[in-house]
């Protein structure tokens, strides 16, 4: 449809992080820097929310804008968002300024470095999920992999040198595939343009090596299981604040690339490499739990647990049906908001203990008993209670997945149980039983400042779970056109 904005909304939206970055430098003073930074991200998220007063809900692609960028090679600055990117852009605006309040007492050293990255790597996701050019996309995709790097590495734990090069080495390979085949792709059909590539016919052969090379990255940034082994080693070094941003934005950019990407541009090996999807899915969501049911750290239980939750994205996508696929997208956001509060509240509990063993824990329900509620709520929301944001997502994620094959459903719904075990598991082991250790004795609240970073995770935790319409009747009408796609390449009805 046509851009109904009255000025380029959705560059806007990219580029002004990365503005507000490099205006970090006039500034000297720490308290102007921190505000700059998250008057620049709160600008940035309530000038997105116009993407829902002006939304249509259709499945087209919205607010585009498409200039020739380097003509010699046909590549075009070339930007859409439909219902599939709608909410994980409206993800990513929104936990910028939380991070950054997150951090307003958290970092000590080179402020202004820290909070530039944070920055510069919102303009690098926006981009991704906003891209509908490969080379525009590809250039975001990489581009994002630089302000992690440093933040891992700069500021992460005591071996965040190893989990930063870990991290970037890893994903690093697996774009290097895609970019061959992108190369490949203008090659064969003389456009880099993702609106002129789905409707290009390609063979089988070249169809499977395109859907390989693009998976292949993909699943490392999922990541899908067996390419899981550096999330762990990420999320651990990380400082909070990068751990909030890699579970919440980062991991979804691969789950948004095989809705984006593989599903339309290749839909017959899509048909033939659905089984295998769904297996490695359902091994991720089987490994993660249990996994993480043995973990000593809560930090790298939710660590596992994100390549559980994120199994049951891929296993939704997998289906190819309504309701798992619509599911799928939803529970991408849900991912971000649920986990992204976990790490957050084990960051604000860090800061007061220097750990994050279990058997450091227990009894904290007596000294912290805000902290210890509102942990409470963002598990339940983990987990899957009815009314809250989990449950909406994974329910639709089985009924799909059920219709496709009920055989996979019997080990999701495993996999939902698990979630419990592990989760109510580190409820009980940090804030029930007695409270034994003495340094727990002078443990201190949650103040206002951190009150305010959960409040609209957990306020949208409920918007979710009680009126999930809103955002279904966003979703399908995109997910409907991309579930066409792939029945006219494939011929079969799902």
């Amino acid at each position: 449809m046509e851009n109904l904005a009255p000025f380029p909304l959705l560059s806007v939206i990219i580029w002004l992080p990365l503005l507000g970055a490099f205006l970090l430098f006039f500034f000297q003073d720490e308290t102007r820097l921190k505000q700059a930074a998250l008057v620049t991200a709160l600008a940035d998220f309530v000038i997105s929310l116009l993407l829902l007063v002006w939304w249509v809900n259709d499945g087209s692609m919205q607010f585009q804008e498409n200039l020739s960028w380097i003509p010699q090679l046909g590549i075009h600055y070339h930007l859409g968002i439909d219902g599939i990117s709608l909410f994980l852009v409206l993800l990513t605006t929104l936990l910028g300024p939380i991070v950054i309040l997150f951090s307003w007492e958290n970092i000590k050293d080179n402020l202004k470095g820290f909070l530039f990255l944070l920055l510069a790597q919102q303009t690098g996701m926006l981009g991704v999920f906003l891209s509908l050019d490969l080379v525009l996309f590809f250039i975001f995709w990489e581009f994002t992999l630089i302000p992690m790097y440093f933040l891992i590495g700069r500021w992460g734990g005591k071996n965040r040198i190893y989990a930063a090069v870990k991290f970037f080495l890893y994903t690093m390979a697996g774009s290097a595939l895609m970019l061959i085949v992108i190369l490949l792709l203008y090659w064969q059909h003389g456009s880099f343009d993702w609106t002129v590539l789905q409707k290009a016919p390609m063979d089988m052969r070249f169809q499977t090596l395109a859907f390989v090379a693009f998976a292949l990255a993909f699943a490392i940034k999922v990541p899908l299981f067996p390419f899981h082994t550096w999330l762990p080693d990420a999320h651990v070094q990380a400082p909070t604040a990068g751990s909030v941003i890699l579970a919440g934005v980062l991991l979804k950019m691969g789950t948004y690339g095989f809705l984006r990407f593989n599903l339309p541009l290749f839909p017959d090996a899509t048909h033939l490499y659905t089984p295998l999807l769904a297996t490695l899915a359902i091994i991720g969501i089987l490994y993660g739990a249990l996994v993480a049911l043995v973990q000593k750290d809560v930090k790298l239980l939710v660590a596992y647990s994100s390549i559980a939750h994120l199994g049951f994205v891929m296993l939704g996508i997998a289906s190819q049906t309504k309701q798992g696929v619509s599911g799928a997208v939803l529970q991408s956001v849900n991912h971000g908001l649920s986990t992204g509060a976990l790490f957050l509240m084990i960051g604000m509990i860090y800061d007061r203990r220097h750990t994050r063993l279990f058997s450091e824990y227990g009894g904290l329900w007596k000294k912290v008993p805000v902290w210890s509620a509102l942990f409470i709520i963002v598990v339940l929301a983990s987990v899957g209670l009815p009314g809250l944001n989990g449950f909406v997502g994974e329910f639709a994620i089985l009924i799909g997945v059920f219709q496709a094959n009920p055989w996979w459903a019997v080990f999701a719904t495993l996999g939902v149980i698990f979630a419990a075990w592990y989760l109510l598991t580190a409820v009980r082991g940090m804030i029930q039983g007695p409270l034994d250790e003495a340094k727990n004795g002078n443990l201190s609240d949650l103040g206002k400042r951190e009150i305010w970073v959960l409040a609209p995770l957990i306020a949208l935790f409920f918007i979710i779970g009680l009126f999930p319409s809103f955002f279904f009747d966003k979703i399908n009408p995109a997910v409907d056109t991309l579930l066409q796609t792939v029945q006219a390449g494939t011929g079969l009805l799902f």
